[in-house]
């Protein structure tokens, strides 16, 4: 389903989730309190999936339906609401102690952590089912 929203979408998602259990493993052994530390951690790596998802929805819907007058205005209000929609979780987190808010930072920081990863990621699942790199593949058969 990911891959109809975005082709790079299954990767960046894969990267967050990585990402998210790296942070969970590295940290939850030196902190006094590990389900509030758990916990948002698992608030931000949940928004950064969602706004990941997000991001590639309207993207998608903007390159499709809207035409060039629309689609910035369409964008930036789209963006504008994801970070709405962030800090109002932060501040229920916040209001009802419902989880770490530094971890949820964290968590949340894993979608542009996967961002900048997701060419290597995007590799390292291309090797890992066989694909390997099919333009240097066709090149040295025509050399032969």
């Amino acid at each position: 389903m990911l891959r109809r929203l975005n082709d790079a979408l299954p990767g960046l998602v894969l990267g967050i989730i990585v990402y998210g259990i790296v942070i969970e493993l590295a940290g939850v052994w030196f902190v006094e309190d590990k389900f509030r530390y758990t916990s948002g951690l698992l608030i931000g790596i949940v928004l950064a999936v969602g706004m990941a998802v997000n991001i590639a929805v309207v993207v998608r819907d903007t390159v499709e339906i809207y035409g060039e007058s629309g689609a910035k205005s369409r964008v930036i209000t789209k963006s504008i609401l994801r970070y709405i929609v962030v800090v109002i979780v932060f501040f229920v987190m916040m209001k009802w102690n419902l989880g770490n808010l530094f971890t949820a930072f964290i968590g949340v920081s894993g979608l542009k952590v996967s961002a900048y990863l997701q060419p290597f990621i995007h590799k390292a699942i291309q090797k890992l089912q066989g694909r390997g790199d099919v333009s240097s593949n066709s090149e040295d058969s025509e050399t032969i």
